[in-house]
């Protein structure tokens, strides 16, 4: 009778001990965003809903995040191993923080396109970059479309433009006010915003930057030094389980948005759905990413961006291209097959 006791123990011991190790081999990775947990935070939220980092034996904690220079400045400190951050504020970390030990580098690519833009409501007269000319713009200095302004105002040759800066939360208010002719700031994100004040969407004017001669790349996941050195077998099952929600995604926004509202229960759906068709449909299934490919960059493109973002954002450094990106991660062509034919 002992014996049996004592065996069922072991076996039961055994067994606990199984199931730790197995717990153990899943690699925590915590995740910083780029923003709040609006539509295009499904990106990430459906591979963690359906399981997917799971599977691949990773723990994926996703936080809400206030803007792309937090994000990259959490990863530079070790608070996070990776995130989702605007190239540009990649680059002019890089290039302000030559001697920073920790400095994030860019994986793979998910808006080919920035999706900045200059909005305007038509009564002001604004239709094209040209009528910006001596005009007052407002964003929050941090905004990604602010601080590459310089670039959009070089290739369209507008000159004169007085700013005003205000929180995120002001911006579209004081466009319906008056206060400022037009704002700059990411389409998906402020026309969404304006409908949202009473303004009707075809009232609204958008110009936006990859339409009128700026190439610059949107916002990409990132990653910690540290953690492509430690541990690249969890860097690349991460982002082959993401490019498997990124097909989900794609494919039905509106249950994805579920995801999202799954971690923030007072989100506006039918918003929030539409939010993130119009990202996927602007910077995700551009022409641009069809052309290169999703989640990759094309070389050339990447070394006109470095030099642009260093003049723009006069940084203390020229940015190198070579220093921010890193493709060595990416799955196959075949699993970063995740675009629908336009």
């Amino acid at each position: 009778m002992k014996k049996r006791v004592l065996l069922k123990t072991v076996v039961a011991l055994a067994a606990a001990l199984g199931f730790a190790g197995a717990q153990a081999q899943s690699t925590p990775i915590k995740f910083q965003l780029d923003w709040r947990f609006e539509g295009p935070a499904a990106l990430f939220l459906t591979p963690v809903a359906k399981g997917y980092f799971k599977d691949a034996k990773l723990d994926v904690a996703v936080d809400a995040g206030n803007g792309s220079g937090g994000a990259v400045t959490r990863v530079a400190s070790g608070a996070y191993d990776m995130g989702f951050a605007d190239l540009a504020a990649l680059m002019e970390f890089h290039a302000n923080n030559v001697d920073a030990p920790n400095k994030p580098v860019a994986i793979m690519m998910v808006y080919n396109d920035t999706p900045a833009s200059v909005m305007a409501l038509k009564k002001s007269g604004i239709k094209t970059p040209a009528d910006l000319n001596g005009k007052k713009l407002g964003a929050p200095v941090f905004d990604a479309g602010r601080r590459a302004f310089p670039i959009f105002a070089k290739a369209n040759n507008i000159s004169g433009v007085q700013w005003t800066a205000m929180d995120p939360p002001l911006r579209e208010t004081m466009l319906v006010r008056g206060d400022v002719d037009a704002i700059t700031g990411f389409t998906f994100t402020s026309l969404l915003n304006l409908e949202a004040r009473g303004v009707k969407v075809e009232d609204v004017v958008v110009l936006p930057y990859p339409e009128h001669g700026v190439k610059l790349y949107g916002n990409a996941i990132i990653a910690s030094p540290k953690m492509l050195k430690e541990n690249p077998a969890a860097v690349k099952a991460f982002l082959l389980a993401f490019a498997k929600g990124m097909k989900d995604v794609i494919g039905n926004p509106a249950a994805a948005i579920q995801d999202v509202k799954a971690r923030d229960g007072i989100i506006n759906v039918e918003l929030e759905t539409r939010r993130l068709k119009l990202a996927i449909d602007t910077v995700i299934n551009s022409a641009n990413a069809r052309a290169e490919g999703f989640g990759q960059v094309n070389g050339p493109r990447l070394s006109l961006m470095a030099s642009q973002v260093s003049d723009a954002y006069n940084t203390k450094s020229r940015v190198n291209p070579d220093a921010v990106w890193n493709g060595a991660f990416l799955p196959s062509k075949a699993e970063l097959n995740v675009l629908p034919k336009k």
